[in-house]
């Protein structure tokens, strides 16, 4: 295991022949969640049921939330307004944030796709699995629309549906792609109603969609690892 930037962003590799990104095999580029660290995904690499030599990078997000919000190691892919979200867990209503662009996803969309583009460069995988925890999934999806790079699957967990009107002309070039989405019902967060409208939105416009609803909340349970492996060696080898 060790760290390298790729474009602007530190990044933790690991994986394939030597631990440490060797070898020339796929490549899985996994994105944490706001308020999480940079670190938050990397024990994933141990547990999930992967093809031989298949290589890790997990970016950390370029927003350090460590001195505005005294969170320690923490990190963001944009801000999000926690009193707001806070206020609507406590009152039991919930915020849809498909009709929201929120300012700095065009920024993290930019340096992310700098940041595939030297994985690619650097590292040539085989194959290329992008995805993502929480705000991780929502941005793993918005650079998979804004981009024609090749593609093999998209891993959304616990993600939601965000800028609606941008996301939706841009889908249909998507058709075909291999998606997993995995959702919690009892989700205080990102609300569940809101994942299935999601799924449904990314099915109709062609994208194959093995959607995983759990019975828990704002988590990666078994049964998502589980099904993340199969999608790996489904679409990688």
């Amino acid at each position: 295991m060790k760290t390298e930037t790729f474009g602007e962003l530190s990044c933790v590799v690991t994986g394939g022949d030597d631990r440490e990104g060797g070898g020339d095999g796929p490549v899985i580029v996994l994105l944490h969640g706001f308020g999480a660290p940079g670190t938050d995904l990397v024990s994933l690499w141990r547990v999930l049921d992967v093809p031989r030599g298949t290589r890790f990078v997990f970016p950390a997000a370029p927003l350090d939330l460590s001195y505005a919000y005294g969170m320690g190691d923490a990190r963001a892919w944009w801000m999000i307004d926690m009193a707001a979200l806070d206020a609507a867990v406590r009152s039991g209503t919930f915020r849809e944030f498909g009709k929201e662009i929120p300012e700095g996803l065009a920024d993290s969309r930019a340096k992310l796709i700098a940041t595939l583009d030297a994985i690619e460069a650097r590292m040539k995988p085989s194959a290329l699995m992008l995805g993502g925890f929480s705000q991780g999934a929502m941005l793993s999806l918005d650079v998979a629309l804004h981009t024609t790079r090749p593609i093999a699957s998209l891993a959304l967990m616990s993600g939601t549906l965000l800028a609606e009107e941008v996301w939706a002309p841009l889908l249909a070039a998507r058709k075909g792609l291999p998606v997993v989405q995995s959702h919690g019902t009892h989700d205080p967060i990102l609300p569940f109603v809101v994942a299935e409208k999601l799924r449904d939105r990314l099915t109709a416009a062609g994208l194959e969609v093995d959607f995983v609803p759990f019975r828990g909340q704002h988590e990666i349970p078994p049964v998502v690892l589980q099904t993340l492996g199969a999608l790996a060696h489904r679409t990688l080898t």
